[in-house]
């Protein structure tokens, strides 16, 4: 399913704390729209639980957002759904995700973030915004958006511009 010339844009931020980093997740909450697919790479520790924590809040979602990395995949009601879905402990990480319905998620009424996505790359969807996180040091870390088609352009794009001080 994956396709990389439907790449469109890319943009990258230096984030210098978690704060950062969920200010970041939250104007991502605001600016999303039902049927956006995030997915998420990068580094363990390197903030992709607080980056989700931030989207969470930016949909007016009360309840602590913990990973679900036993769990699979965590649900929070707000301005949209949340499907927050972690697919490190997967073993045969595509047929497994399969198995718990991954694909169903996908698109679906609300907002899919999936953390460890690069293990199921096979099955995301065209049109997607994938952040990859690395570590830069103690608290900096590099967060590089690649939007995947026009929907996830245009966010990529108004995040940038709300983002820019």
């Amino acid at each position: 399913m994956s396709d990389e010339s439907l790449t469109v844009a890319t943009h990258t931020w230096i984030s210098h704390s978690p704060a950062a980093t969920f200010a970041l997740g939250q104007q991502i909450g605001r600016l999303a729209q039902p049927g956006d697919v995030l997915a998420l790479s990068g580094d363990l520790g390197a903030g992709k639980t607080a980056l989700v924590q931030g989207i969470g809040a930016g949909l007016g979602i009360a309840d602590q957002i913990t990973s679900p990395t036993f769990t699979l995949v965590g649900e929070y009601d707000g301005r949209l759904h949340l499907y927050h879905v972690d697919v490190y402990r997967l073993v045969a990480a595509p047929a497994e995700a399969l198995a718990f319905g991954l694909d169903d998620l996908l698109g679906a009424d609300g907002l899919t973030v999936i953390e460890w996505a690069n293990l199921v790359a096979t099955l995301l969807p065209a049109d997607r915004l994938e952040v990859q996180l690395t570590w830069l040091d103690d608290l900096t870390r590099r967060l590089v958006f690649t939007a995947h088609g026009a929907r996830h352009a245009a966010l990529l794009h108004d995040l940038a511009a709300e983002m820019t001080p």
